[in-house]
This record gives C-alpha cells, structure tokens and sequence, in this order.
C-alpha cells in the first residue's frame, strides 16, 4: 500500500478526516499534515506542504481538500514535481490518474459531498498511467516547473 499525505485548510477539514480514515481503512499509510481543526487557516501552507511531502518522497501521493479544491490546488502546484488536480467526480479523478499521471488530488467540500469524494479517491487510487501517448505530454509538465 502507499504512503499518502492529507491536508487542509479550515474549509476542507471535516471531508479530509473522513478520507483520512477510509485511507487507513484501505491499509494506507496517512502522514496527516494538517489543518487538525476548523479553525481559520490558509490553503496554500497546507497544499504545499503536501506538494513538498509528495515531491520530496516523504509521501508517495497527496490528497488536499480546501473549500473548492482549486486554491489547495494551485499552492500543490508551485513544488516542482507535483501534478495536482483538482477533481469533482470519479470520471475526472480516474483520468487525472491515467492521462497525467497526477500525484495529487484536490477535493472542495463545499463542491462534492463525502460519498462522491470518497468514490473519486478510490477510482484515482485504483487508476494506472497509462503511458504511451501521454508520456511526452506529463514530460513537459515536469519540465515546466524546472
């Protein structure tokens, strides 16, 4: 199983204790890497922090869950060697994992209920690269945040 690194801000912070434990449940390892309340926070601490638990090894993968998904997102993004997306349904969080290899999930709370985020975390999880034709395209994304 992997080593998945979780976090949040305030907005996020109950849907990202419940797919914490259902990572657990899977037999995941959870490095939890905050927000630990709903108290006021700001995203970006907390998707960069698993950008740079994912970019650095300390994590195979991340999850973040932020109000939209989109602001944890964009601060995943800025570490070199993430590919964050966020995703708003189990279609779009397989083919993130299958066209671009992402290796960071990005939920809203606000945008997806806990049953639907559950099941794209799960179809994301279970997806494959499928290389080929989309080698060179996630080369360039690479590429472009050297």
């Amino acid at each position: 199983m992997s080593s998945i690194a979780v976090s949040s801000d305030h907005a996020g912070f109950a849907l990202k204790q419940h797919l914490a434990d259902v990572l657990r449940d899977l037999g995941h390892e959870v490095l939890d890497l905050g927000a630990h309340s709903a108290d006021r926070v700001d995203y970006p601490d907390f998707g960069e922090a698993v950008g740079r638990a994912v970019a650095g090894g300390d994590a195979d993968l991340g999850v973040c869950v932020c109000g939209s998904g989109l602001g944890i997102a964009m601060a995943a993004n800025k570490v070199p060697g993430v590919r964050a997306a966020p995703v708003h349904d189990v279609t779009s969080a397989r083919l993130t994992r299958q066209h671009n290899d992402c290796n960071v999930l990005c939920l809203g709370e606000r945008l997806i209920g806990a049953a639907v985020a559950v099941d794209a975390v799960r179809a994301w999880l279970d997806a494959e690269f499928e290389g080929g034709r989309h080698e060179g395209r996630v080369a360039k994304l690479d590429a472009l945040g050297e």
